[in-house]
């Protein structure tokens, strides 16, 4: 099975974006090839932009608190792991800490390393980090790829506890699914959603169904088209047989 998520709001919409930048920066600076790790130091610079952009760690400390006192509340509850929920509140409670140690702007140790900045300047320019442009990055790209590891990990790490409340908020917001089956009859799918809250949705489909889905919502109505994936260029086209998926409707 394949699995599609749909953000409904921007606060979702901006905590998966950063859960992807996150994945990639992270697999990238595990590597050793120079060309790796300046995919990772372009990550770290991503995750810079998008992370600016809203109060991201004064959101995630209320959403950690709001989702503690929640869970603290099923204490003693015979249908509930009692070992499950401690763990959950525990790790809850540490990378609450560990975002509260995070002092100043996001990312502002990196905003004033000169070096780095002129860098990602560069980056923002097609070609801007050729090795006429930028010597010393140029340089820094021939030195072992231990010492370029240091140097990521010195970069990234202090970046890691947003990404630890991240993981936890969507673990717990994909767990909260609940998941129907429904028939997209001609490759179209509409509900009414009665003016419920839904932060995310969630359509699964067979991996071998040659077939992609395009989604719209909103507190009124859930809307689904099923296309013919394409990489010709042609316009996508709506499929004209019925579908059968499953649609989890995710919320915190």
């Amino acid at each position: 099975m394949i699995s599609y998520e749909f953000p409904i709001n921007e606060r979702i919409r901006t905590l998966l974006r950063l859960e992807h930048l996150y994945d990639r920066t992270a697999l990238f600076a595990g590597r050793q090839e120079a060309v790796d790790h300046h995919t990772a130091l372009l990550g770290i610079f991503e995750i810079m932009e998008v992370a600016s952009r809203a109060d991201l760690k004064s959101d995630l400390l209320q959403e950690l608190e709001r989702q503690r006192q929640a869970l603290a509340a099923l204490r003693n509850n015979p249908h509930i792991s009692e070992a499950a929920l401690e763990d959950v509140l525990g790790e809850i409670e540490v990378t609450h800490a560990r975002m509260l140690d995070m002092t100043g702007k996001f990312g502002q140790y990196l905003r004033e390393n000169e070096w780095l900045m002129t860098i990602k300047q560069r980056l923002s320019i097609p070609g801007g980090a050729c090795e006429f442009d930028l010597p010393s990055y140029h340089y820094w790209q021939q030195l072992p790829a231990e010492r370029r590891q240091a140097d990521i990990d010195r970069w990234f790490r202090p970046l890691t506890p947003i990404k630890q409340g991240i993981d936890i908020v969507l673990r717990l917001l994909r767990d909260s699914a609940r998941v129907s089956h429904y028939t997209a009859h001609q490759g179209t799918f509409q509900q009414m959603s009665g003016g419920k809250t839904i932060q995310m949705l969630r359509v699964t489909l067979p991996s071998d169904l040659p077939v992609v889905p395009e989604l719209s919502a909103n507190r009124y109505a859930i809307n689904v088209r099923f296309v013919h994936p394409s990489t010709s260029g042609e316009r996508a086209r709506v499929v004209d047989s019925d579908i059968e998926f499953g649609l989890g409707y995710c919320n915190l």
